[in-house]
């Protein structure tokens, strides 16, 4: 029999909670039992449940002993109320008068013992101990799936992800994503909506992140978390969307300043860690969150053009102007791209093109482009702006132009001159040639995904036994924050890098359990994990049996 003198590893005392109105049996009970000796931790008493009911619901015991016939408020009243308020507590009833109905009364509410006084302390401790161990699994189960479900958040990320793309989409009614963002622990429910789109970055690292930027993104993602009226969503290579609710003008401006200013303390913490944000006008009905995200998406979209560490208003004067009223008569401004383009093409992701595109052509009012000469002008401009990229980043690495496709990319864009006529053309010929020279640099430089992937699994096939391996770990190493890792994996692999990381680690135990006489919690040991009983958890979860099923059904196979 498992009792509360048993606990271990952080698992707190069993808190035990009397009600009874005789003072001398209320005082026997209390005083025959050496509580802390056995395990137990008093926690209170009451001689009604009138007055035990705001007793107990603020200490919260584990155990509530009450007697059933008691003044003002009866046992099976207060059982009732308490079991409402606190589901996953034990409740013993006690009573002098064995009669049917109470007993029926006490299992439709829900009591765990049903107990005929006088009872001796003797068996007042057994009965104890049996609730005691039944607490303790309950807790030690609780503790596991908590377990489980951090290690299993990347999945949620991306769900989260996705409803958030669902949201600023309008591919989903009001109602709908009211309901489903419960799932989330989100409450859409509020009268003014404003997006802030953020991003952190350290330019300077070469290959793999510093631990300064894994801990300012982590910081960040718990600053936000702790803020109530702040929903964050992960955006992989853009950084994060934070969703802010408030009940009105004024109240949506004050929670956002306070915000910005909680972001900015943080990223101030770790120098070489740039940032850029852009927030949106509020919005007053959940439809129209994708104007938020919009004017959002605009402000954000000026990192490529304007310095880093801000946070950019779509509001202020300024961002309006560039947008809505810039005005450009000569070809100054738009043989400035060139440095533009260049730092883009260093730093920048395929995921991040069309965004780098808009806010370049933000810059140049729209009719510019109605003349022919600007038209081509600019997609000259641009094409030898990468060419030289491209040209420079190679003989870096001691390669040669190829010739032949040096020359289709001329005749391309020869006919990209002659025949694009409006932005959208302009765009896409743009994009298209950003989207070469970033494969470009990704080929030379060792960057592409296809690498980073083999060599993420590579990391995992080597260190799978540590308990140190996570997430933020492989993405540092890879030179990218947590969520663009995340993302990159997930689409590339079809599953998550946890469940890969998981995956791997069972099928190691498997061949451990099946082929070696280590125990289980060796087993688990030698995969990465300490805890004897959340590799039993995991291992169940993922096999469909314990570790100790898996090796008897093993070796009955091999009889």
């Amino acid at each position: 029999m498992l009792n509360a003198k048993h606990t271990k590893g952080g698992m707190h005392m069993v808190r035990v909670f009397l009600v009874e109105d005789e003072i001398l049996i209320r005082n026997g009970i209390k005083n025959s039992i050496e509580w802390e000796k056995e395990g137990y931790r008093f926690a209170g008493e009451a001689s009604d449940g009138e007055l035990a009911l705001p007793m107990v619901l603020k200490e919260k015991p584990d155990i509530l002993i009450t007697d059933v016939r008691m003044p003002f408020m009866n046992g099976l009243e207060l059982a009732n109320l308490v079991k409402k308020e606190l589901p996953g507590i034990k409740i013993v009833i006690l009573s002098g008068y064995d009669e049917f109905e109470y007993a029926k009364d006490a299992i439709q509410i829900g009591v765990a013992r049903y107990l005929l006084k006088p009872v001796s302390s003797a068996k007042l401790l057994e009965t104890l101990g049996e609730i005691s161990g039944q607490i303790l699994h309950e807790q030690k189960e609780k503790e596991l799936k908590n377990e489980y479900l951090r290690e299993m958040r990347e999945n949620e990320e991306l769900k989260k992800m996705k409803f958030f793309g669902e949201l600023v989409s309008g591919n989903i009614s009001p109602a709908d994503a009211i309901e489903k963002s419960r799932s989330f622990n989100i409450n859409l429910s509020a009268q003014v909506y404003k997006i802030i789109l953020f991003k952190i970055q350290n330019p300077s690292c070469q290959g793999s992140m510093p631990e300064s930027f894994i801990e300012a993104y982590e910081e960040i993602e718990n600053t936000a978390a702790s803020i109530e009226y702040v929903y964050s969503f992960q955006r992989g290579a853009d950084g994060w969307a934070f969703l802010l609710v408030a009940d009105g003008q004024e109240e949506i401006e004050a929670k956002e300043t306070y915000f910005i200013k909680a972001l900015e303390e943080v990223t101030s913490k770790y120098p070489g860690t740039e940032y850029f944000g852009g927030s949106g006008n509020p919005v007053f009905r959940l439809r129209e969150l994708n104007n938020s995200f919009h004017s959002a998406d605009c402000a954000f979209a000026s990192r490529f053009t304007k310095e880093i560490n801000q946070i950019v208003k779509y509001s202020d004067s300024s961002i309006k102007q560039n947008i809505d009223s810039f005005d450009c008569n000569s070809f100054t401004e738009i043989e400035q791209t060139h440095n533009v383009i260049g730092k883009f093409l260093n730093n920048g992701t395929l995921e991040e093109v069309d965004s780098f595109v808009n806010a370049c052509f933000q810059e140049i009012p729209e009719k510019q482009f109605r003349s022919t000469l600007m038209r081509q002008y600019i997609i000259m401009n641009i094409y030898i702006s990468v060419m030289s990229f491209c040209e420079k980043i190679l003989a870096s690495a001691g390669r040669r132009v190829d010739e032949e496709a040096r020359a289709a990319d001329d005749e391309a864009m020869k006919k990209a001159i002659l025949t694009t006529e409006s932005i959208d053309d302009i765009k896409i010929y743009i994009g298209h040639l950003l989207e070469q020279a970033l494969e470009t640099r990704n080929t030379v430089s060792g960057r592409r995904y296809s690498d980073i992937i083999k060599t993420a699994i590579n990391q995992i096939e080597s260190t799978y036994m540590s308990d140190t391996i996570s997430l933020n770990t492989v993405a540092a190493s890879a030179g990218m924050s947590p969520s663009y890792f995340s993302s990159i994996f997930s689409r590339e692999m079809g599953r998550t890098f946890t469940e890969y990381l998981t995956e791997v680690r069972m099928e190691k135990a498997k061949e451990l359990l099946a082929c070696s006489s280590m125990k289980t919690s060796e087993t688990g040991y030698a995969v990465g994990y300490k805890d004897p009983h959340y590799f039993s958890y995991i291992f169940k979860k993922m096999t469909g049996c314990s570790p100790k099923k898996y090796r008897s059904d093993r070796k009955g196979e091999e009889q």
